[in-house]
């Protein structure tokens, strides 16, 4: 084992700090995309096809960053959960969608669940697998 991957593994989710936070941005990126994909009226408007295009892509690039310390499962679950609830606070925000006790409730669920997959601790597998394949005997 080499002194980074040890690092790395007695630093729980703390090494992969980075990558959290580019996967925060890619699922903020991805609410915007999502806002503007409704926007943009069957791609028929170009200023919010244009915003779809360029943050799909950013937020695209930012989860692929990510899943290259944060395991593929949890990075998706973090990104798709947040993502969502942001584009739904955001419709309820301006008035696009209604806003309830019950919506809420579900949105802080989601939210507070994507918390509880950042806050267990780095996956074994997901360590290994930066290993170079010599230092894995």
């Amino acid at each position: 084992m080499t002194a980074n991957t040890e690092n790395i593994r007695n630093s729980g989710t703390s090494g992969n700090g980075i990558f959290w936070a580019i996967l925060l941005a890619s699922a903020i990126l991805e609410a915007v995309w999502a806002t503007a994909l409704g926007l943009s009226n069957g791609f028929t408007q170009p200023a919010p096809t244009v915003v779809f295009a360029v943050t799909a892509v950013l937020s695209m690039l930012g989860l692929g960053i990510a899943v290259k310390r944060i395991p593929l499962g949890t990075a998706y679950a973090v990104w798709v959960g947040i993502g969502a609830a942001l584009t739904v606070g955001w419709a309820m925000i301006t008035g696009v969608e209604s806003a309830s006790p019950l919506k809420l409730l579900f949105i802080a669920g989601i939210v507070g669940c994507a918390a509880g997959l950042k806050a267990l601790p780095t996956d074994k597998a997901a360590v290994d697998a930066d290993k170079p394949v010599a230092d894995a005997e």
